[in-house]
């Protein structure tokens, strides 16, 4: 199935890339001081960004549109280097990174268990969880490289919600139309109880940032509306600036 219209998003793929290339790095001299709980919280998320896509790539692939495709592996770099600025941040502050975790493998099973509709499906709820959580960090953080990395993650993250809800919406309508709401209303529990769970694995984290973990999740929902609508239907592109 030809899905069209992602030639937009590799070209603001690309963009982002060059912008990244000529604004450089962080300063990752100036250090950064966090109390312990936030380290083991960016730990956690670290772990997250940091994968090779191979699966998600392969999908895909199979969809049959190159443009599509191609704005996936320009993706997943993106994610790839998020994973990297957290090392440098977690080096920065002389905290190791995490060789695994186990919200990251359920997460991995989840997405690997069919095709690329559920992979993307379960791909948004991290998304919209992690658009929260590096606002929370940016804004929350005591230090200027911490508040300066979680800003330059979360500017990517706004641009991941809707560029997987532009395929969700191509996928979802191939679905029967009495199906294709139930499935939104299954994502959006799902959603409400992966919230749950990170505002309890990350409460400490939280609190140290300024949010408790009911609030947290319950900003996270409030982004849950504009999604669904968006893969139920087109939603404009000035729309999502109420999830910045």
């Amino acid at each position: 199935m030809q899905t069209g219209g992602f030639a937009k998003w590799t070209q603001r793929f690309e963009d982002e890339r060059e912008r990244r290339h000529a604004q450089g790095d962080p300063d990752w001299g100036q250090g950064a001081t966090l109390h312990p709980a936030v380290w083991a919280s960016i730990q956690r998320f670290q772990i997250g960004e940091d994968g090779d896509g191979v699966n998600l790539v392969g999908k895909a692939d199979q969809a049959g549109d190159a443009d599509y495709a191609q704005a996936v592996r320009l993706f997943v770099a993106e994610e790839q280097n998020h994973a990297r600025l957290l090392a440098r941040l977690l080096a920065a502050g002389g905290v190791p990174t995490l060789t695994g975790h186990w919200s990251d493998r359920v997460f991995v099973r989840l997405r690997r268990l069919m095709g690329l509709r559920l992979e993307l499906l379960v791909l948004t709820i991290a998304e919209v969880v992690a658009l929260r959580y590096y606002r929370v960090l940016r804004d929350g953080a005591p230090d200027a490289l911490t508040s300066d990395v979680a800003g330059r993650i979360l500017a990517d993250e706004q641009r991941h919600v809707p560029f997987h809800c532009e395929r969700l919406h191509a996928s979802v309508v191939e679905l029967p139309r009495p199906v294709r709401r139930p499935v939104m209303v299954l994502w959006r529990l799902l959603l409400f109880a992966v919230s749950l769970v990170v505002a309890a694995d990350h409460g400490s984290a939280l609190r140290r940032l300024g949010i408790g973990r009911l609030r947290f999740a319950a900003d996270v929902m409030a982004s849950a509306g504009a999604v669904v609508s968006a893969v139920l239907a087109p939603r404009p592109e000035d729309a999502w600036s109420s999830m910045r």
